[in-house]
């Protein structure tokens, strides 16, 4: 995928490479920060949809508009860096509804051999382990899901039943229940898996994860590909969706790269925002 890229910030301007734009940068801040390094990354239009309703059920999807192939690579070289990616229960159920944008990273296509390559000399298993926030584990797993060496997790703040948990541990998936009932709270979700051992977590899930992490002040760093296009419609998503935050969190730009070349006849910045 050649292509070539126009640094904005920081200055100086420069042309750079797509390909390992985000794979060959350090990821975690140089400033001390907690074990666990969260991050996640969206998609969206010039108008802030991330997905709007498709026809002809009204489900909500990544519109083709906005999706393309140099946002997916940046997507999956984000992946490369992760030890655990994020995801809820209901991306379980687009997927076997068909309705997935696509499957988990690291894709196994040709065009991600490198970061595959890059997994392995620095030490990192083959795939992300992966954790699905649920409330009431109303999915299945697909065998190719559960084929690929990751070790999966359900987080819930209910109590599903015992046969529940017994069919998902015959599948090798471990179920963790937090206090609370609803949704489990971004904090317990950010200690669980530091106590799990993992470094850095990638959030892959839509604007209500990212919610629960954000009002816990759990997202240290947030990619954001804006995609130089008009959507309008009523029925859509943001990037975040849930209550107002009782104080708006601050992040500062750490680099914004210019890509005219995708998709044709708009154009896309890839802007990267650290917490402060």
């Amino acid at each position: 995928m050649p292509s070539s890229l126009l640094r904005l910030y920081p200055q100086p301007f420069a042309t750079v490479p797509l390909k390992g734009l985000y794979l060959d940068a350090p990821l975690v801040p140089s400033k001390p920060a907690r074990r666990l390094f969260v991050y996640g990354n969206f998609v969206m239009s010039l108008d802030g949809r991330i997905a709007i309703a498709q026809p002809p059920d009204g489900h909500q999807a990544v519109p083709n508009t906005t999706a393309n192939p140099h946002d997916w690579r940046l997507f999956q070289e984000l992946a490369g860096h992760a030890d655990v990616l994020v995801s809820s229960g209901r991306y379980l159920r687009d997927l076997a509804a068909g309705q997935a944008q696509d499957s988990l990273p690291i894709g196994s296509a040709n065009a991600f051999a490198d970061i595959r390559r890059w997994r392995r000399r620095n030490g990192l298993k083959a795939q992300p382990d992966v954790v699905f926030l649920s409330e009431d584990l109303d999915f299945s797993l697909p065998q190719t899901l559960l084929q690929e060496g990751r070790a999966i997790s359900v987080f819930t703040a209910n109590t599903p039943s015992r046969e529940r948990i017994t069919e998902l541990a015959a599948q090798g998936v471990s179920v963790e229940c937090f206090v609370g009932g609803g949704r489990v709270d971004g904090k317990d979700i950010a200690a669980r898996l530091t106590a799990l051992g993992y470094r850095r977590a990638y959030c892959v899930a839509g604007p209500q994860v990212l919610h629960t992490l954000v009002s816990a002040g759990c997202l240290d760093t947030l990619f954001l590909t804006t995609v130089h296009r008009l959507l309008g419609g009523t029925d859509f998503s943001t990037i975040m969706q849930g209550a107002l935050l009782d104080t708006p969190l601050d992040y500062r730009l750490r680099w914004l790269y210019y890509d005219a070349a995708n998709p044709a006849g708009a154009g896309q910045i890839f802007a990267r925002y650290d917490g402060s």
